[in-house]
């Protein structure tokens, strides 16, 4: 599936996400997403999410 639309993502899913400090080294985080906050259908980099535990960073993967 393609991380950059936001169609393609849900509360629940499990995501690869980059967070902002880690953009650099491309270091990804695995976790369960809460709210989506990217409000536009589609964004190059990955749309915005807020993952249960709080972090907050684009997806990368979603994992099924």
């Amino acid at each position: 599936m393609q991380h950059q639309y936001r169609k393609n993502i849900r509360p629940g899913q499990t995501v690869d996400i980059v967070l902002k400090k880690d953009q650099s080294s491309g270091q990804l985080t695995r976790g369960v997403v809460k709210d989506l906050l990217t409000k536009s259908p589609h964004h190059p980099h990955g749309i915005k999410v807020r993952l249960i535990d709080g972090q907050v960073g684009r997806v990368q993967q979603i994992l099924e």
